[in-house]
């Protein structure tokens, strides 16, 4: 049975949110080729993670001598660590907001990445598990562009989800999408649609196209 670990992050509703829309629609054309399957979801908005602390980052480990605390701590990283170990396939919605990712999103990795066990050594737990990464941003910030050298979401995601976790990550990156709401960019809502809908075929093929894969394996 296929399992689908679907993470969302932005602070917005689906009908005003650009990557809770897409990774809708991954998911389901996910779940039409697994509706048996298990989908984990998390609302990292909805229910937030707390933010690492001296007490949580020092536990990596379970242990007979950890206080009430500290097992508290580890049984929440070692969940997290679970699921994302667990999963056939990974689906992350990561909005840019100011520059980079939510801190919601932020605090989820700091729990998962757990050196020795999901990052680190010959082979990280998770290795290899295909992860979609929608990446919405307000503006353009693809090469070649003004501003280019403020995008902090994606290459921050490429390097730490795929050279720090080892997953196989791909990256769905609808821009502009501010366009429609803020004056002065009129002249790009046309390109922001265009971006929006391309970003919706390919999640749906990019989710039928992993289906198939683990449904084959």
């Amino acid at each position: 049975m296929a399992t689908l670990l679907h993470i969302d992050s932005s602070l917005w509703p689906q009908d005003a949110s650009v990557s809770r829309d897409v990774t809708a629609s991954f998911r389901q054309a996910w779940e039409a080729q697994h509706p048996d399957g298990t989908v984990v979801y998390r609302d990292l908005a909805a229910n937030p993670l707390p933010h690492l602390d001296a007490v949580t980052a020092s536990v990596l480990a379970p242990s007979p001598e950890h206080t009430p605390e500290q097992a508290a701590a580890f049984a929440l990283r070692d969940e997290l660590a679970r699921e994302l170990e667990q999963a056939d396939a990974i689906l992350i919605g990561a909005p840019m907001y100011n520059f980079t990712i939510p801190s919601t999103l932020k605090a989820w990795l700091d729990h998962v990445i757990m050196m020795g066990r999901t990052a680190g050594g010959e082979s990280p737990s998770a290795a290899g598990t295909p992860t979609t990464v929608v990446t919405s941003r307000g503006g353009g910030y693809g090469p070649g562009t003004p501003r280019e050298s403020f995008e902090f979401a994606q290459s921050y995601l490429a390097k730490t989800l795929g050279e720090g976790l080892n997953l196989d990550v791909e990256f769905i990156v609808p821009e502009l999408t501010l366009a429609p709401t803020t004056p002065g960019m009129e002249g790009l809502i046309e390109l922001a649609e265009q971006s929006r809908a391309k970003a919706h075929e390919d999640a749906a093929a990019r989710a039928k196209t992993l289906a198939a894969r683990v449904a084959a394996a």
